[in-house]
């Protein structure tokens, strides 16, 4: 399976050609790439990685002081997130941020440069709006109004549930004996929500180095209840400048599985690969928590943002528990 690559330019003149691109690859990839998008630009998704940088190189103890909050989705993680796929913790840390949670669970400026939120807080702004424009394209697909998406994504309010994640993967050591054939920089998933845009880093944006690389989507998933993964991998490559888009679980329910979300992982590096750290930024857009999530069909009983986000965490956490059972039964 191919990757699509849309370009952006011009869209508003283009907006019918990027539509029928952006759509086809939503039904069939369920991933696709953007490029030469107005905002962000190039220099700030490069700034933004350095303002990732600079969170963590902070020491262990000033990240851990800002809790992750599991049922709001918000706060530092470290070797902590656990994947039903893999039964082992994915090989990273990260922190989420919600821009109505500034003042509740963001990292102190104190510790970092004085202007770090303010940055990161247009960065949220500059991916929001971004999101909208390509959301207005799903939403006209379902024969729903244009803004329907971007009603129902207001991030300025309480109920607000779209949240940005700095990530960074650890340097992997090639040298070290300890078994990894079960380790994952992130085990296979797919995401809970409506659209993710992803942004990677690369060495420069014309020189696509391996060792930036080990994100992979794996096609044909039919149904968003579906959970067996096949065995059939695309490699998504990364550069600086190019985001990744993919379907969530809230869009394919939503759209009665017409768009795709599939699932996709991230690998250690292979031996002939560069073994250093990876960095990359996610931004989920999820429905508020008030707002009713059914598709035009009415494939799916009518759920709440709220509800959707929680049920997804029961039945990701059900399925841990399931297999770590089938796993003692063959011990």
């Amino acid at each position: 399976m191919s990757i699509p690559r849309i370009d952006l330019s011009n869209f508003d003149e283009n907006y019918e050609k990027i539509k029928i691109e952006i759509i086809d690859a939503a039904k069939n990839a369920g991933f696709f790439m953007i490029y030469n998008q107005d905002s962000p630009s190039l220099e700030t998704i490069s700034d933004m990685f350095e303002y990732s940088k600079k969170f963590f190189d902070l020491p262990l103890k000033n990240k851990q002081d800002i809790p992750f909050i599991k049922l709001k989705n918000t706060g530092y993680e470290y070797f902590s997130q656990l994947r039903p796929s893999t039964l082992t913790v994915d090989q990273k840390e990260s922190i989420q941020l919600q821009l109505h949670r500034q003042n509740e669970n963001w990292p102190l400026n104190d510790n970092l440069q004085p202007d770090w939120s303010i940055k990161v807080a247009a960065f949220i702004e500059q991916c929001q709006e971004l999101s909208m424009k390509l959301l207005r394209i799903f939403a006209e697909e379902l024969k729903f109004p244009s803004n329907f998406f971007t009603e129902r994504h207001d991030i300025t309010k309480d109920t607000a549930q779209s949240t940005l994640r700095l990530l960074h993967y650890f340097k992997h050591d090639d040298g070290d004996d300890n078994d990894k054939s079960n380790l994952w920089r992130a085990g296979a998933h797919t995401d809970f929500d409506v659209l993710t845009l992803l942004f990677q880093e690369s060495t420069s944006i014309s020189d696509v180095e391996p060792g930036y690389n080990g994100l992979e989507v794996c096609p044909g998933r039919e149904t968003f209840t579906t959970f067996g993964i096949g065995d059939k991998w695309t490699k998504v490559p990364a550069k600086l400048g190019d985001i990744v888009i993919n379907i969530g679980d809230m869009l394919m329910s939503w759209s009665d599985d017409q768009f795709k979300s599939n699932f996709h992982r991230v690998r250690i590096p292979n031996s002939n690969e560069i073994q250093q750290d990876r960095y990359s930024i996610a931004w989920f857009n999820q429905a508020n928590t008030d707002v009713l999530i059914q598709g035009p069909l009415k494939k799916y009983p009518k759920t709440t943002g709220k509800n959707f986000i929680e049920d997804a965490m029961k039945r990701n956490y059900s399925l841990i528990k399931s297999k770590e059972e089938e796993e003692k039964k063959n011990f």
